[in-house]
């Protein structure tokens, strides 16, 4: 199923601006996480923590939902596929780790945004840099993916391949007869 090319230009800016939205909400998320870890400063400590909770729970969250489910109906409306090429794949695979691990995550945040409130030294509290400097990485990872659109047909996308060849054979031939 091919979508028409204005609803498919519609499908693939949603995509792109809630993808590149959940990127820079991980940026401006990452931000903070690094001021929590290592500023010296009590008050801001608690503000980093709080903030990102807000983040993750009103921007974060929600563009990488978005995004996943708009990816999922670009690539099945379109030429690629969701399982004929390796690149989209793989991208599918890594934006459903992030999304999994991202949805895992949030109990964590919010945990420590209310530890922070009523904590007399939020310092002390962990942090969740790992996860917010991993997540940026596979989000890089599935934008150059998107940008670079590596070679390679899945097992399923030679054998659609193959099948649209042969109905085009079959169509020249019924043509010239």
């Amino acid at each position: 199923m091919t979508l028409p090319p204005g609803l498919r230009k519609v499908v693939l800016t949603a995509h792109v601006t809630t993808s590149v939205g959940w990127l820079g909400a991980v940026v401006a998320y990452l931000g903070l996480d690094i001021a929590a870890a290592t500023s010296q400063d009590v008050q801001a400590v608690r503000g980093a923590y709080l903030a990102m909770a807000m983040i993750i729970w009103y921007a974060v969250v929600p563009l990488a939902l978005a995004s996943v489910l708009i990816g999922i109906v670009n690539a099945v409306g379109t030429q690629w596929g969701l399982f004929r090429h390796y690149w989209v794949l793989v991208k599918l695979l890594l934006t459903l780790f992030a999304t999994t691990i991202l949805l895992l995550e949030t109990d964590s945040v919010s945990y420590l945004a209310q530890a922070a409130a009523s904590s007399d030294d939020p310092r002390e509290l962990g942090s969740t840099l790992v996860h917010s400097g991993g997540g940026l990485l596979v989000l890089l990872t599935t934008t150059i993916l998107s940008v670079f659109k590596p070679r390679g047909l899945t097992r399923y996308g030679w054998r659609k391949q193959q099948q649209q060849r042969r109905q085009q054979e079959e169509r020249r031939a019924a043509l010239v007869t």
